[in-house]
């Protein structure tokens, strides 16, 4: 099986690229236009919603299960998410570039989501659910990470009527391409860099 290289992922995304697995088992390469975005300032959390996260019936935790989220993603009857691209982005997730928020329930992974963070932008790829609106509670607090750490930019790709309850807007490729080279000069963190202790051993620390 051929992976998909993470430096070879990496400037895909910084020229607004992505790939998806197609039913003929090629990869193909994708740059939508219009693109889908969520306005991060004006993300808009449904009432329902709202109301189920007040029961904090789900656990949230940040790169624990990226595997298993992606697998809980491809997991449906159609789906772009082949073995290829599932090896190809933990090997991204490995260096530090690809990012898993999980929503966990009594110790079982019911949902969650990954995307691709570079810079100040966050580039969502896939969610799924178990139990009901996990993948919501999980894309409200990665918009709650992505505040406050400074990202400025979050891409969802395509539009979709769940989305779309979430204030996503559509706009033109070179709009979203200035927006994108806008994004990528900033330098946030998704996560923690690891602390080390005196002798430069490492410390390991949540990834929160």
């Amino acid at each position: 099986m051929k992976l998909l290289p993470p430096a070879l992922l990496v400037r895909a995304y910084m020229q607004g690229i992505f790939p998806m697995a197609m039913d003929t088992g090629e990869i193909g390469w994708f740059s939508p236009d219009p693109r889908a975005v969520i306005p991060l300032e004006s993300f808009h959390v449904p009432h329902g919603l709202r109301r189920l996260m007040r029961r904090n019936l789900y656990e949230i935790r940040i790169d624990t299960a990226f595997q298993q989220v992606m697998h809980g993603c491809a997991s449906r009857k159609e789906t772009w998410i082949d073995p290829v691209i599932q090896a190809s982005y933990t090997a991204l997730h490995d260096s530090g570039c690809a990012h898993s928020v999980e929503a966990w329930e009594n110790g079982e992974l019911v949902g969650g989501l990954y995307g691709v963070a570079l810079g100040g932008a966050f580039f969502g790829e896939s969610m799924f659910s178990r139990r009901p609106s996990a993948s919501g509670v999980a894309l409200v607090h990665l918009v709650e990470r992505l505040l406050a750490r400074g990202y400025v930019l979050l891409d969802t790709q395509w539009s979709t009527p769940h989305l779309r309850r979430f204030g996503l807007v559509e706009i033109a490729r070179p709009v979203y391409l200035d927006r994108l080279a806008a994004a990528l000069r900033l330098d946030c963190a998704f996560t923690d860099p690891p602390q080390l202790l005196s002798g430069g051993l490492e410390k390991k620390t949540s990834a929160d």
